[in-house]
């Protein structure tokens, strides 16, 4: 299981990406201190580093900086307030894989985790997820069905890829609501239930279970 170092000093923010990433498969460790990040980073904790730029004690860049001056090659993906050009171009030339900027879709932020992870391993299994007769292609973002193909939404296929890195589990809705809609989605929603419907309906119903009271299962 890859472990993601998510450093933010915004608790909301730690906390969302926390719990969406371990949703989907991850193990996470969160630390809102730039120092300690460095020294976190340097001795291997990490296969991934989430770096928001504004932190309290040094900012992103000089994390940045320091691990990369260490030698260390775990993939970054830089988190930002600021959105111009010139910080965008800063971050990519003191070494950061990606960027993006606040607010963000945690859709896209686990699609980058994924694709970063990805490329540094060149693993290809981890690019095709298999439950049963379903099958879920990470690299052309296409969905099957005892091999026929089934056209899903980008919104739908999240939530399978959700729900088949945790077969067996129980997703709550607010994990599966954090985990494609992203922490600034009204929580009193029920967007999740009827996304579901939407899979039961594409993928067949056998697959995803209603736990009551507590979300969904895929069996």
């Amino acid at each position: 299981m890859s472990q993601i170092l998510i450093v933010e000093d915004e608790p909301r923010i730690a906390a969302f990406i926390a719990k969406g990433l371990k949703a989907a498969g991850f193990a996470t460790l969160v630390e809102p201190s730039g120092h300690n990040a460095v020294s976190l980073a340097i001795g291997g904790e990490a296969d991934l580093i989430v770096l928001d730029v504004g932190l309290p004690d040094i900012d992103g860049f000089e994390v940045l900086a320091r691990i990369r001056g260490q030698g260390v090659t775990t993939p970054v993906i830089m988190l930002t307030a600021r959105s111009s050009v010139a910080d965008t171009v800063a971050g990519l030339q003191s070494g950061a894989d990606d960027y993006m900027p606040k607010p963000f879709s945690f859709e896209e932020l686990l699609a980058r985790i994924q694709l970063r992870l990805r490329t540094d391993t060149g693993g290809e299994s981890a690019m095709v997820l298999t439950h049963r007769t379903l099958s879920l292609d990470l690299r052309t973002r296409r969905a099957s069905v005892a091999g026929r193909e089934v056209d899903l939404t980008a919104r739908e296929f999240t939530l399978a890829e959700m729900f088949l890195r945790n077969p067996g589990h129980v997703l709550s809705r607010e994990q599966l609501l954090s985990g494609a809609w992203g922490y600034d989605f009204d929580p009193g929603s029920n967007v999740v239930d009827v996304y579901v419907r939407y899979l039961r309906r594409k993928l067949g119903a056998d697959y995803f279970e209603t736990v009551r009271g507590m979300g969904y299962r895929l069996v």
